[in-house]
């Protein structure tokens, strides 16, 4: 049986508790259900299915099982170690220090964009059908890629770092 991950957008130890997502997944017929770290990943087993028809199929389970339900965005861990294999940030000269993250479309986003785009230390460095590779240097104002990431590209994303993806991706 193939193996996915669900990126729950949104999700924190104070919104949303891990054994209550597991549970929740395993409800909806996943199987080998495990969470990685408080930040709302599941990696699961389920029958080969498109990635829509799993979101939506997530997303019910935690209406149903939760009373609420977190944007949910799925890959599979295959898609997810052929894009940690291929690195997208090895062909960037990033800045010491700076932090590498995925954002994870639900669609493929129609425009041509000229990248890199940078703002306030973050850069879009470059962007793969669904995914979007992004580096910013952390300073005082916090994580200031998500501002050029959502006027960017709207709201209909999640994003995580590199280690997060690989962690899952491993999973």
């Amino acid at each position: 049986m193939p193996r996915y991950v669900a990126f729950l957008r949104g999700v924190s130890p104070m919104n949303a508790k891990m054994p209550e997502l597991k549970r929740c997944f395993e409800s909806a017929g996943f199987t080998n259900v495990k969470t990685v770290l408080s930040s709302g990943n599941v990696v699961f087993d389920a029958r080969a299915a498109s990635a829509a028809s799993l979101e939506r199929k997530v997303e019910a389970a935690m209406t149903q099982h939760l009373d609420r339900s977190f944007q949910t965005i799925v890959r599979s861990a295959k898609a997810l170690r052929d894009l940690l294999d291929a690195d997208p940030y090895a062909a960037f000269d990033l800045p010491a220090g700076a932090k590498r993250v995925v954002t994870f479309l639900r669609t493929v986003h129609p425009a041509k964009l000229s990248l890199p785009l940078e703002k306030d230390d973050a850069r879009i460095l470059a962007m793969k059908n669904q995914e979007i590779f992004s580096a910013y240097v952390p300073g005082p104002r916090g994580p200031v890629f998500m501002v050029l990431i959502e006027k960017t590209f709207g709201t209909d994303l999640t994003t995580r770092t590199w280690d997060t993806v690989r962690k899952c991706a491993a999973a």
